[in-house]
């Protein structure tokens, strides 16, 4: 025994069916374009808080992505006159930094020498004030107890 529905109830489960469908659809695109809204402003955030952290996140993800992707014989013969000027150029940076470094580290009187006699000062006030300080609690002590 088979039981039919009338058309017009066919319809009306159809159209409440479809009503429903896109009120949900509605629903999940106000709430994906909000989300998408507040991780947009967290992320404006992140990047006003910390751009240099940004910056080196994605210098990261560009070498590690360079690094991956193969190069092919053209790249290799375009780009390495050019890498090669690079990494001279950076060697050269470098290594005016390290001694622009040293001899401001030097006119401070930041030398290995000063530090190791700066370090041995401090030592040496360090256990002259543990000294004094055991010699007055040993007084405070005796003192107390006579």
């Amino acid at each position: 025994m088979t039981t039919e529905i009338p058309t017009d109830q066919q319809n009306s489960r159809l159209r409440e069916t479809l009503d429903h469908g896109r009120e949900t659809a509605s629903h999940a695109y106000h709430d994906a374009k909000d989300k998408a809204g507040e991780i947009a402003q967290k992320t404006a955030r992140t990047i006003e808080g910390n751009p240099l952290g940004i910056l080196v996140g994605g210098l990261a993800v560009g070498a590690l992505a360079g690094a991956l992707i193969p190069r092919s014989p053209r790249e290799k013969q375009l780009l390495a006159p050019i890498g090669k000027k690079l990494g001279e150029t950076i060697r050269q940076a470098t290594q005016a930094a390290r001694e622009t470094g040293l001899r401001e580290l030097e006119e401070a009187g930041l030398t290995k020498d000063a530090a190791k006699d700066r370090a041995k000062s401090l030592f040496d006030d360090v256990v002259k004030a543990a000294s004094n300080a055991g010699s007055a609690a040993a007084k405070a002590a005796a003192n107390k107890s006579a």
